[in-house]
């Protein structure tokens, strides 16, 4: 049997090249002609600290009723205080070991918080989050400071009212 040179090859595709002045948004492979993901720049580590930016829009989340809300009620389970901070249950366990409160519990183990362990949390997460405190360091300035508690509801007051004389002259 003699075979000729071209006979038994298969015809090739020609590869061709389109050069234009707009970028595709897809890449495509050489032969195949397949779509390339286009691969998305990598995502920073969830862990360590976190921006500013980010630090202040977690804070916006924070929703604790006024007081005349929040004392209506005797006791507040562990998954409501959890969703008024907008943290886990968990560093709400760790907070209360840290910080040496004593809950109440049920006879299954369950945690209730009153009204002023709420308000006591509220001073822990402004410390720890919004100004940065370390555990160490909020347990210290809350040992010296015995009237912390009445600066940060000056704090607060004061914010409000910020709040108020912004949201008046903008109307204005």
């Amino acid at each position: 049997m003699i075979i000729k040179f071209g006979e038994l090859m298969e015809p090739k595709q020609q590869i061709t090249f389109e050069f234009s002045q707009e970028v595709e948004k897809e890449q495509r492979e050489m032969q195949s002609g397949n779509i390339i993901p286009i691969q998305k720049e990598k995502t920073k580590n969830s862990r360590g600290r976190k921006s500013i930016k980010e630090m202040s829009e977690e804070l916006e989340k924070v929703v604790i009723p006024d007081d005349e809300i929040l004392f209506q009620k005797q006791y507040y389970s562990i998954g409501e205080v959890a969703e008024m901070f907008n943290v886990n249950t968990s560093l709400l366990r760790y907070w209360e070991g840290e910080f040496g409160m004593q809950l109440r519990k049920n006879r299954k183990g369950d945690r209730f918080f009153t009204p002023a362990d709420v308000k006591n949390l509220q001073l822990i997460h402004d410390l720890v989050r919004r100004r940065k405190f370390t555990i160490e360091g909020a347990k210290d300035y809350l040992k010296k400071n015995t009237r912390a508690d009445d600066k940060y509801v000056m704090i607060q007051s004061l914010q409000r009212l910020k709040i108020f004389l912004l949201e008046l002259k903008a109307h204005l």
